[in-house]
Order: C-alpha cells, then structure tokens, then sequence
C-alpha cells in the first residue's frame, strides 16, 4: 500500500520527519509530497528543500520513501502516483479539526482516505515555529534534520 504526505515542509522539521519514520514502518512505500500551499508564501527553494529531506532519508536509512514536488491538487496527484491513502500528522485538537474538513473534502472528491499520525513529544514543533527562530539568527539544528539545517545556514 502507498500513502501520500503532503506539505509544503517550508522547511521540513523533526516533527515530519518522525511521522515519516512511523507512516515508513505501516505502508510498503510512502510519497514525501512537497507542494504548493495557495495560503503561505514559499520561502524556501523547493528543489533544494527536496535535495535535502532525501539526503536526511538516506541518512535515516529510510528506503521506502521517495520525494517529488507538485503543483495540482494533492488529492489528484496521491492518485497519479497510485497512493491509495492521504497521510497527515496531527500536533493537537485544532490541527484534527482543519486537517477533517480537508479529509472529507478529499474523499468525497478523490475517494482517497486519510491515515493521521500523532506528532506526540514534538506536537509543539512547526515549520512557522522554526522559521520564527532562524529569523531570530538563533540556531535551529535541534529542530530539524541535520541536512535541512545545513540548507537553512546555507540561505541566511
């Protein structure tokens, strides 16, 4: 079975890549999907920000995930890549209520189910959250993988 995680992961954190490492262990093959959010200004590269979450995977020795970037629908291109379930991480009681409207409005258009992994000890961690720091000129290396902090000095 193949699930599909989407996000903009501008950038990715710890947060997401520890929803990688639980979606990797239930599905035979998952697809990091880093697309397009209409709502949020992309402030990163999303070539690089690519380059540098399969850099973190294969330091992970995590083999059955790939990563693409997208630009249509997310539900349209789950099915393109033949996903059979959407997956989304879930921090708190908020993110489960936006993140279940954009559920039903995926299955009722796409049929595509979606699977929620909790964020658990790092549910406080988000990409704004991240950015917030590193705009601060502090040092975000326990927030995200070592390669996407690597992009991230690299752009200051």
């Amino acid at each position: 079975m193949i699930g599909f995680y989407a996000g903009s992961f501008d950038p990715f954190t710890n947060g997401h890549l520890s929803i990688v490492r639980k979606t990797t262990k239930c599905f035979d093959k998952v697809i990091i999907g880093i697309g397009k959010n209409s709502e949020k200004r992309q402030r990163f590269d999303k070539t690089k920000m690519k380059e540098a979450i399969e850099k973190t995977l294969k330091e992970e020795h995590i083999d059955n995930a790939e990563v693409i970037i997208y630009d249509n629908l997310t539900s349209r291109e789950a099915k393109k890549q033949g996903a059979q379930i959407l997956i989304r991480g879930l921090r708190n009681g908020t993110d489960y209520q936006y993140e279940e409207t954009i559920a039903e409005i995926n299955d009722e258009y796409s049929g595509l189910d979606t699977c929620y992994f909790r964020a658990g000890n790092l549910g406080y961690l988000s990409s704004s959250m991240v950015m917030e720091i590193y705009k601060a000129g502090e040092n975000v290396r326990k927030l995200v993988p070592g390669p996407v902090a690597d992009l991230l000095e690299t752009e200051r």
